[in-house]
């Protein structure tokens, strides 16, 4: 044991690396790669950075049953051509599940991975965004892409302590004028089962996930686009 003086001279601030048992707290992030070719395929600009903008529409639907059921609240859906849907978690009156791929009530009423979709507008509040500001049409005329499917990852990769997975999609150029892209979404087309599993609406295609480029990508003409959303956690 010391005592008196001795104690004074012990330095006990500690760095905060010496709490590090490498089972952090979990964090989840996302980010965008963006890769642009010219019309021989090479690449001539790679753009990465993070993303900040789940909507409304995906932050509520991510809320459990508990805070549906404690609230009392309802949640109204809406898509990206100003449709609603009312959802509430656990109400036995009004759409209460949200359907996925295989579903056992009905394969052809199923939620699923609709696209990211591009545009060439901005908004300045994500959160509130049922629908990209000036969405590029899929085709091959003036001012259009051609958009490719999406694809996601097969499994959950586990790499150390992080875990991701990622939605991907093509873009081509087909037109011959250069296409400005300034902001990307991921959209998803959402049906809610009610009660019991007795019927099915389709709320239609909804935007879940919207961010404005840190800068603008210029796609050439002839050129493609691919663009990748990652989402982890303990990156």
């Amino acid at each position: 044991m010391m005592i008196g003086e001795g104690i004074k001279s012990i330095d006990v601030d500690m760095p905060k690396d010496v709490y590090d048992t490498n089972k952090q707290i979990p964090t989840f992030n996302a980010y965008l790669t963006i890769i642009v070719r010219d019309s021989e395929g090479k690449i001539i600009r790679v753009h990465k950075q993070q993303s900040h903008s789940p909507t409304a529409n995906f932050m509520w639907l991510l809320l459990p049953l508990t805070y549906y059921k404690n609230t009392g609240n309802t949640f109204t859906i809406t898509n990206t051509g100003g449709g609603t849907c009312s959802y509430q978690l656990g109400n036995t009156s009004i759409n209460t599940y949200i359907s996925y791929p295989n579903s056992y009530y009905n394969t052809n009423q199923t939620t699923n991975l609709v696209m990211i979709q591009v545009g060439s507008g901005s908004q300045s509040n994500p959160y509130n965004a049922h629908s990209l500001a000036a969405p590029i049409a899929n085709g091959s005329g003036t001012g259009q892409l051609i958009y490719g499917t999406p694809s996601t990852s097969s499994n959950i990769t586990a790499s150390g302590a992080s875990a991701y997975f990622y939605i991907t999609q093509a873009f081509n150029n087909q037109t011959s004028g250069t296409i400005t892209i300034t902001e990307v979404g991921i959209l998803l087309m959402i049906t809610l089962i009610n009660y019991g599993i007795s019927s099915a609406s389709n709320c239609g295609n909804v935007l879940m996930w919207y961010d404005v480029l840190s800068s603008s990508i210029s796609v050439p003409a002839g050129g493609s686009v691919t663009i990748t959303y990652t989402f982890t956690v303990n990156p």
